[in-house]
């Protein structure tokens, strides 16, 4: 009975020797992206709101509106 639990825990431990030492190895080969520059232009509903088209729709309704 304890030579078979000298086994087990020798197994154990390289088991977990090997394990860790695989994790390192994955950890070591994992590259950290850059983060992606600032925006330089406006996102959302802020984009479409400041293109020429709606600016037209906006005066052309405004126009309507005065008829």
């Amino acid at each position: 009975m304890d030579n078979e639990r000298g086994r087990r825990l020798r197994s154990f431990l390289i088991g977990g020797l090997l394990g860790s030492v695989a994790g390192l190895a994955a950890a070591g080969r994992v590259r950290v992206r850059a983060r992606p520059a600032k925006r330089t232009t406006l996102a959302g509903l802020a984009a479409f709101e400041q293109a020429p088209c709606y600016q037209e729709l906006v005066e052309r309704e405004g126009a309507a509106e005065e008829r």
